[in-house]
This record gives C-alpha cells, sequence and structure tokens, in this order.
C-alpha cells in the first residue's frame, strides 16, 4: 500500500485551487438516473469515490463519459438494464446508497446492498428507509440487501426526519422529484450539496423549493430531462487547505473558496488568530502573530461546524496555548486520529464524544496510521508542522477524497511525497 511522507518544517506560501466537492458529485451522479436523457457535471474532481460510483451506474446500464481530462463527466441513462446494486461495488462507499431512491422513482424496484465505507460509526440507512416508506415504497431486508417496490409508483407525502440526515434528504429529494403529488420534507439537511442537488435537479425540470432550509417542499413532475450543471466548490477540501498555512506557517490563497461555504469553521479558525481574507479569485489565509489560541468546537448539522473538519482542526488545536474542547454529535467513533496524533507528541485525552487537547509545544515526526479519509489528511496536516519526518500509511483512504494532495501541498513549498506500496 501506498504511504505519504512528509517532512515538517517548511512554510507553505502560494495558491490551492479547490476543487468540486466529491460529496456534491456523489449524489448529482445518481441523479441521472431519473432521466432517459445526458446529464452533463463539469467541475467533477477526480478521486477513487468518483470511479466507484461510475462503476455501480455502469453496471446499471449507464453510459459515462469521461471528458477534460475527468474534469466533464456525461452521464446518459436511456435505459436501466439492471435495478440490483451489488455488494461488491456498493461495499465500498456509503453514497451507493444513493441509487436507491432514483431507481425506485424511475422502475418502480431496486436491490440494494447494504454500504460500507469508512469505519466511523454505524450511520445507519433507517432514514433512507422511512422516507422512501411514506412515499409508499414497499420494502425488505433481506441477506444484506433492500429490496423495495412501488409497483404502482411513488406518491407524495410529508416525511419528517427525527434527526437531520444529509444522504436520507438527497435520497428521499430525488425519489420525490418523479413521485406524485406534493412531498414535504421536515427536518431536512441544508448542507450546500444539499442546495446544488436541488438547483441541478431544477436544471432537469423538478419543481422544489426551500432547499437551504429545514422544509424542502417537492411537487412530482412525470419526467426529467438532461441537463448540464457545474458541481459546487468542495467546502471539505477548502477547510482543510485553509488549516495548513494555519498549522505549518505562512500565506496561501485557496482559489474558488467561498466564507459562505465554510462559515461557522471560518469563525473558529479566526478565533485561533489565523488571518483570512476574500481575495478577487478566493481566499487568502495566513497564520498570524503569536501563538495560536485555543478554542471550543462542537459538530453539528450545517450551517454549524462540519464533522469532516473536525480532525483537521483537532490536528492544529494541538499546537494551541492551552486547552481545548472537541465534542462530536454526528458520528461514534470519530476519534481514531487521536491517538495518531499522540504519536506524534499531542496531548488528548478522548471520553465518549468529547476530546480534550492540550497544546503542546511542538509536535514530532513519527510514523502513523490512517483510520478514515479525514484522519488521513488531519495526520498529513500534523506532519507539515512536526520537527523530522512523518510517514502516513494506508493513505487509500486519502485517496477517496483529495485530489492530487502531494501536488497541491509541494506546489506551496511542503516538503512532501509519496512512496509506492512496492518500495520499502
Amino acid at each position: 500500500m501506498d504511504s505519504i511522507l512528509v517532512r515538517g518544517g517548511s512554510e507553505l506560501h502560494g495558491s490551492i485551487p479547490i476543487s468540486g466537492a466529491k460529496n456534491a458529485c456523489l449524489t448529482l451522479m445518481p441523479a441521472a438516473l431519473l432521466t432517459e436523457e445526458p446529464l452533463t457535471l463539469t467541475n467533477a474532481p477526480r478521486l477513487s469515490d468518483i470511479r466507484t460510483m461510475r462503476a455501480l451506474l455502469e453496471s446499471l446500464g449507464c453510459e459515462v463519459a469521461s471528458l477534460q481530462d475527468g474534469r466533464v463527466l456525461v452521464v446518459g441513462t436511456e435505459k436501466i438494464t439492471s435495478c440490483r446494486a451489488d455488494y461488491e461495488i456498493v461495499r465500498k462507499m456509503r453514497a451507493s446508497i444513493l441509487v436507491l431512491g432514483p431507481l425506485l422513482a424511475r422502475e418502480g424496484e431496486a436491490v440494494v446492498s447494504l454500504p460500507g465505507g469508512c469505519a466511523i460509526g454505524a450511520r445507519p440507512v433507517d432514514m433512507h428507509l422511512h422516507g422512501l416508506e411514506a412515499l409508499g415504497a414497499a420494502l425488505e431486508l433481506r441477506d444484506g440487501y433492500i429490496h423495495a417496490s412501488a409497483r404502482n409508483g411513488l406518491k407524495g407525502a410529508e416525511v419528517e426526519f427525527p434527526v437531520v440526515s444529509v444522504g436520507a434528504t438527497e435520497n428521499i429529494l430525488m425519489a420525490a422529484t418523479l413521485a406524485a403529488g406534493t412531498t414535504v420534507l421536515r427536518n431536512a439537511a441544508m448542507e450546500p450539496e444539499i442546495v446544488d442537488l436541488a438547483t441541478c435537479l431544477r436544471r432537469m425540470g423538478a419543481r422544489i423549493e426551500g432547499d437551504g432550509t429545514g422544509i424542502i417542499v417537492v411537487e412530482g413532475v412525470a419526467r426529467l430531462g438532461g441537463a448540464t450543471h457545474a458541481v459546487v466548490a468542495d467546502r471539505i477540501e477548502l477547510g482543510t487547505y485553509m488549516l495548513a498555512p494555519a498549522i505549518a506557517g505562512g500565506e496561501v490563497e485557496l482559489v474558488g473558496g467561498r466564507i459562505d461555504l465554510v462559515r461557522a469553521f471560518c469563525e473558529k479558525l479566526a478565533a485561533t488568530g489565523v488571518e483570512i481574507s476574500e481575495t478577487a479569485n478566493g481566499l487568502l489565509v495566513s497564520r498570524g502573530n503569536g501563538a495560536l489560541k485555543p478554542v471550543d468546537v462542537t459538530t453539528a448539522p450545517h450551517p454549524g461546524f462540519p464533522t469532516d473538519l473536525q480532525a483537521q482542526m483537532m490536528a492544529l488545536l494541538t499546537l494551541a496555548s492551552g486547552v481545548s474542547r472537541l465534542e462530536e454529535r454526528i458520528f461514534e467513533n470519530r476519534f481514531m486520529h487521536a491517538p495518531e496524533l499522540a504519536r506524534m507528541g499531542a496531548d488528548i485525552e478522548v471520553h465518549g464524544g468529547v476530546a480534550t487537547v492540550t497544546g503542546v509545544d511542538r509536535l514530532r515526526g513519527a510514523p502513523v496510521m490512517a483510520t478514515d479519509l479525514r484522519a488521513s489528511v488531519s495526520l498529513i496536516l500534523a506532519g507539515l508542522a512536526a520537527e523530522g519526518e512523518t510517514r502516513v500509511a494506508r493513505v487509500y483512504h486519502l485517496d477517496r477524497g483529495y485530489e492530487h494532495l502531494e501536488h497541491k501541498l509541494s506546489v506551496c513549498g511542503a516538503n512532501i511525497t509519496r512512496i509506492d506500496g512496492g518500495r520499502q
């Protein structure tokens, strides 16, 4: 397996382009199942998860063309040839569950394996199933698969999610576009990826109001058409690279970055003493004078602090002058990076869903192991500031969500290289 070697101590200066959002693109691609006409997605990220979703869609009968070196995806689904999403593909990525709603809406049936993905808690699909049942689907869990049917089509209904779920909101929103009548989603997720999906669906002919709020109203239509849509900038990649000069020192411009995508994160980052300003091309981030200040962070659904930036923020706070507290309220088991940061000299105590971080003067390079996508990049960030060498193993996690990370950091002055798994 590949690993990444980071030699710390170099300040970062330059610019980093922000890619299209992985989580948005993984939702937009299944939306192509809703129409017989092609859906063209521009600003697509080039990631292993995108390739996995492409393989899944092709197994269902989609034709996917990759243009402009992978930046443009054209997904055509003139005919769905299979309504079965097999375990061998679905197990690789949780976003695979997002084919369930579109298949059911267009074909009236679907057989989808229970999904896999990062080991950061159970993340059940109960709310996806609850929403589809409300729309009239008959569901059965058998042999690790969801067997769903709606022989007479889906019907509009009121769906209230017991807790906010991005994936469930996306799945039910897509299904509702072709359901007869009106569907109201209450306690819906408000993430930018939801707004991006709704914008794309409207371009395809869907009738949707309220996206970006907790109540989304969908008037079902008989059919959807093709469209061209630019994938929104990746707010998690943006936040991650904003932390790079914050932890290593220096000044970096994030091209394509927008504060409105990461406002709660920006507020906490600024509170540590990091300077953030808007430019004509994006955002400029620099390490202010003096020691980093500690802050308390609680993850929450959008517009709160993103759980997908918690691990990276923890890496920064290991060097803050004082005690910080991070509370994880979205996923259990999402502090698995803490013991690896401790191997680098961090002072972290974890009790349940709360991590207490006492800042240290310096981190030391060490061999560490990535446990999930965001944990992997938190260790690389820590390595940028650590004395000596940090070798991060199991970086296949990283490749699921960060496009050419080594290149983007190295052009700004980071000493970072990928070590081929065949080399010792």
